[in-house]
């Protein structure tokens, strides 16, 4: 069972492609209380959440899930998007699509 948060339509089919073959069960959440309580209900096997730098929901949802007993196991994959949205649509047309590029993982102490 994976609970995607926050994510928007193109990120939906990106990762309802890559899970398809292995039957997960996808379910989707707004960000806030409602995606918490339901995460701490359904219990997933993993949680995908979008988190942007000019907006606090998305880092307070994940400093609450790591810090409830209840849920502080549950893997955690966060991304954003490199820039301004309305920036990225007028500099490069031609690109259609999502690019994934993958990143080495920060740990933080």
């Amino acid at each position: 069972k994976v609970v995607v948060v926050n994510g928007n339509p193109e990120v939906f089919a990106m990762l309802e492609a890559a899970l398809e073959g292995g039957r997960y069960d996808l379910q989707f959440a707004d960000a806030g209380e409602h995606a918490y309580s339901q995460i701490k209900r359904e219990q997933p096997d993993l949680v995908v959440l979008s988190v942007r730098i000019d907006e606090l929901e998305g880092f307070q949802l994940l400093s609450m899930l790591k810090l409830d007993p209840a849920t502080r196991h549950i893997p955690v994959v966060t991304y954003t998007n490199d820039g301004d949205d309305e920036a990225d649509a007028g500099e490069d047309a031609d690109n259609e699509g999502l690019e994934f590029t993958p990143q080495a993982p920060m740990r933080l102490h």
